[in-house]
Formats: C-alpha cells, structure tokens, sequence
C-alpha cells in the first residue's frame, strides 16, 4: 500500500464482473507501437521540421508562405514535397488569420494568376485548396464564414469556365461526412438535477471502478480535435468550446462525486472505508497511466470538505495516508509539476495527460513567442512548437486503452458522475457530519503549542490585526495569557458588533475553477488546473491563490 505501483505494461483482461453485458469498445490504433514519450520528441520533431523547411524557419512573410504551400504540388496534383508546411499552415494560420481570410488571399492569388495567364499556377491553386478541403473539412463545417468565402471561390472559378477547377474545389461531399465524433452538446449548469444514488460504488471492485472511470474519461479526451486546441489558444478560454467545457465538466464531476461518496456514510468507520477505497481506485488509475482521473480523485480527497473530517481520518490507517502523500506529492504543481512531467515522460503505450497542465503550456508558449519577427515576417518557429504541442496530445487519442468495458456498468455510471452540488451544500453536508468546535480550534492549532488551552497576549495581538479595529479589551488572568474561553467571548463580542454595524466579515472567499487563464491578485501567480485552482470572493470576485 505504500508505493503508487509501476505503470501497466500490458493490457488484461476484464474482471468476471463484467462479462455478462455487452462490451463498449473505442476505436483506436493498435497500441503495439507504443508512442514515443521522451521529454525531447516534440524539440527533435520540431527541428527536423525546420531543417526541412529550409530558408522559411528563420521567417518568412504569409505571402511567401502561402506561396510555398501552393508550389508543394506539381502539375497532377501530387505532393513534391514534404507536406509539413501543409499541415502547420493549415491547422495553426489561426493563430495569425482567420480561415476565411486565408482564403481570401488565395483567392487573390487566383486572379492574379488568371490575369498573368498563368494556368499552371491556376491549376496548383486548386490542388491546394482540394487538399486543405480533403483534410481538414470539418473547418468548412463548421465555420460559415469559411464557407461563405468558398462560395465566393467557386463562383469566381465557374465564371471562368474551367471545368477541372470546379470539380477540385467542390464541397459538396462535406455534407454527406460523419463529424458527430468531434461534436457534443455545450454543457449547462442544471441546478434542478435529480439527486441520484449510486449503486456503482458498492458493487464494483476498484479495479472495474477505474477502468470504467478511465473509458469515460478517454472517450471524452479523444473528443478534443486539433481545431478545438487552437480554439483555446485563439480564445484564451474554453468558452463556446464545448468538447473541452464536457471534458472539465467530466473532471469536476467525479471529483465531487468522491466528496459525496465519503460524506454519504453516517459514521466515521464508514466514511474512512469509502476514503480508502477510493485511494485504492486511484492506485489503479496510476496503473492505467490515466492522470487527468487521478487528478480528479485526489482532487476530491483533498478538498477542505474531506480534509476537515478529523474523525473521519481517524479511522484511516497509515499506510493509506502515505499513499494519499505519495499521490499529492505526485501531482503536485512545485517546480511546475516537475514530478508528473518525469512519470508521464517515462510512460509509453496508453495514457491520459492532466489536461489542465498542458493547455497552461499551450497559452506559456504562445505568450512567451511573437507571432511576427522583423520586417512583418511570421514567426515559423512559433506555429512549429504549437503545432506539435498540440499534435502530441492529438497522437494519444489514437492509442485504444487496454481494457474492455461494460455497457450498461458505463452508462450507470455516466448517471451516477451527472449530479449538481453548490459547493455551500457539500460544505453543510460535511458540517452535518461532523460539526466544527466553535471553541475556535484553528486558533489554538496554530498558536498554543504546548496545549495548556492559552495563548499569548504577542499571539492575541496577531490575530487581532486581521480585524479593522479592537473590540474589547481582553482579562489578563494568568499575566498576559489568553484563554480559550475569552478569545471565544472575543470572536462573539466581535460578530455581535459587525452585526449591529451592517459590516459583516470583508470577505466570503470560495473555492473556484476558473475557465480561463487568470493571476492572482494577491501574488500574482498564474491560475490553471481543471478543478479548484485556487479562491474568490463572492462579493469582489478577486482571485487568490491557494
């Protein structure tokens, strides 16, 4: 129990648990040719990609790199060259322009080549466009202003009577195309959701738990398309980006679901029982290489809703505790997540990154670059690093996990995760469960050290000064010490008076994820995670960091 376990080496078969229904696969790669996961496979791709680039690594204008994308073609519409400039122009131009603009400056290209009487270029032209259609056409889906532009495009070609152009830049087969895999409906908050029991929980070893925690998680990721990475960066948040609002959602929801699971048991034995099991599907989770699960589990386990119950980890044996530290310690984000980053770069195979920590990479990367350099060239190095950022993640939906699941097991389950709490109604389910000491525990946590239930008029004086002005003056029983009892009168006497004033206490801070890349103002700290980054006030809505 004290060791996260070495990561799955091979794929198992399911428990017996799970046999009698049928099976729910996604479809993937065989993953007998792991992926490469070396830390520096992004940098070595990368430079590969600029030496082939040649002259146009070190800059070049988006003419000239419009223009190199239409010369990849020779005269039969075959590639006569690598199609790397394709693929990064295609996908990350958005970075620059939009995809209707693009177009248009292909579409001027056109004329001028129709006006010079250059039908070769003409015919490259069209090859071009077929390609970025053939390859990318979901764009034209699902972006009318690209569309329109196209339409825009044919007309102009049909005007000019060149049958073979037409047919080249023909849209038509789009509609006929299957995109409900990239597709999924917005997520919305439903505050009148049903309350519903889970049956899973109880009936399921951790191992099934995991597995079928890690396929829900997985269809979920391989959702996520090129264009909705770029969307992100483009936004700067997940904002209309709905394949990646269910994916946080998804996070979210069963890291609450672990909080609920706990507080859902009367009495500490039980709560530390479901604790334990829970650090048990999270040991799997490690297993099956599934971080951005763990995440949510741990996530859950360390909310202050669960932190709180003393009683509760009473019960909890050591050894389980320093799995828990092992986990944190983990994930943790010092030093930039510098542990998560070794074990997930030494994982190969299946595996499922925290999504939180790379797009926090993503929107660093493009921050820290220019997307121009001198003379209004574009920055090639730039689209470069965030196209195979995002190719890499894009590579590891292709990689199927090793396991089968149960579908009727996954669908209870989706029920199970779909459950709607305000974080003030998990905090008064754990209150319920145990209630706080209003004897002001924390104050003598911190300060009476030696628990003789006193603490010094120097200590009084810190905490005083959190307050706008002092209340009262305090007994000195025993010369210059502070009991229990008066610093107890203290904060009543204080409420009392905040009361009578209308003031209330200045802040109602809350725990807060934030869809989008956010500073603390308190220390300025840069703000990502999927869950809980850090707190704000109800009233101000300042954020500050955990």
């Amino acid at each position: 129990m004290g060791t996260l376990g070495k990561a799955r080496e091979a794929p198992r078969k399911p428990s017996h648990g799970c046999r009698a229904a049928p099976k729910a696969r996604l479809e993937g790669k065989p993953s007998s040719s792991p992926l490469p996961s070396h830390p520096s496979l992004a940098q070595i791709t990368q430079f590969r990609m600029m030496v082939s680039l040649g002259h146009l690594a070190k800059g070049a204008s988006l003419d000239d790199l419009i223009d190199s994308c239409v010369q990849s073609f020779d005269a039969d519409g075959n590639l006569c060259r690598s199609n790397q400039l394709l693929q990064v122009m295609l996908t990350m131009h958005r970075i620059l322009i939009s995809s209707a603009e693009l177009l248009q400056k292909v579409i001027t290209l056109y004329k001028d080549a129709l006006a010079k009487n250059s039908p070769g270029l003409c015919l490259k032209i069209c090859y071009f466009v077929r390609y970025w259609i053939t390859e990318f056409w979901i764009m034209f889906k699902i972006d009318a202003s690209l569309a329109s532009t196209m339409e825009e495009f044919q007309e102009l070609v049909k005007a000019n009577g060149e049958e073979l152009h037409c047919r080249l830049i023909d849209t038509t087969q789009i509609n006929a195309r299957d995109w409900s895999r990239k597709l999924t409906q917005r997520i919305k908050s439903n505050t009148s959701k049903k309350r519903k029991v889970s049956l899973l929980f109880d009936h399921l070893e951790p191992e099934e738990l995991s597995e079928h925690l890690t396929y829900l998680e997985f269809k979920s990721f391989r959702r996520i398309s090129f264009s909705d990475y770029q969307n992100y960066l483009v936004n700067s948040c997940v904002k209309e980006n709905p394949t990646m609002e269910r994916s946080i959602a998804l996070c979210n929801g069963i890291s609450q679901w672990v909080q609920l699971m706990v507080l859902s048991r009367p009495t500490p034995q039980l709560r530390a029982e479901v604790f334990i099991k829970f650090i048990q599907v999270a040991q799997k989770l490690h297993q099956l290489q599934n971080f951005n699960t763990l995440m949510a589990v741990i996530g859950g386990l360390c909310h202050s809703s669960i932190s709180r119950l003393k009683e509760t980890s009473s019960h909890v044996p050591h050894e389980i505790n320093k799995v828990l530290g092992e986990m944190t310690e983990l994930l943790s984000s010092c030093r930039n997540y510098d542990n998560y980053r070794r074990a997930y770069g030494e994982c190969t195979h299946f595996k499922i990154p925290i999504l939180g920590v790379h797009l926090k990479d993503l929107i660093s990367l493009y921050e820290a670059m220019p997307d121009y350099l001198e003379e209004g060239k574009v920055n090639v190095h730039k689209l470069l690093a965030l196209y195979n950022h995002i190719n890499e993640l894009v590579q590891l939906q292709e990689v199927a996990p090793p396991l089968e699941a149960n579908k009727d097991l996954v669908h209870l389950l989706t029920l199970s995760l779909d459950l709607y709490y305000t974080e003030d109604e998990i905090y008064e389910l754990s209150y319920a469960r145990e209630p706080r000491n209003h004897k002001a525990p924390s104050v003598f946590k911190n300060y009476d050290h030696d628990q003789d239930g006193y603490i010094s008029q120097e200590e009084f004086e810190k905490i005083a000064a959190s307050f706008p002005f002092s209340f009262c003056v305090m007994d000195k029983d025993r010369e210059g010490l502070i009991s229990r009892e008066e610093i107890t009168a203290y904060f009543m006497r204080a409420s009392s008076i905040y009361s009578k004033l209308g003031l209330g206490f200045p802040h109602n801070f809350q725990e807060t994820t934030y869809l989008k890349p956010t500073f603390c103002d308190n220390c300025a700290g840069f703000l990502w995670g999927v869950i809980k980054q850090g707190y704000r006030c109800k009233g101000n809505k300042h954020p500050e960091s955990r």
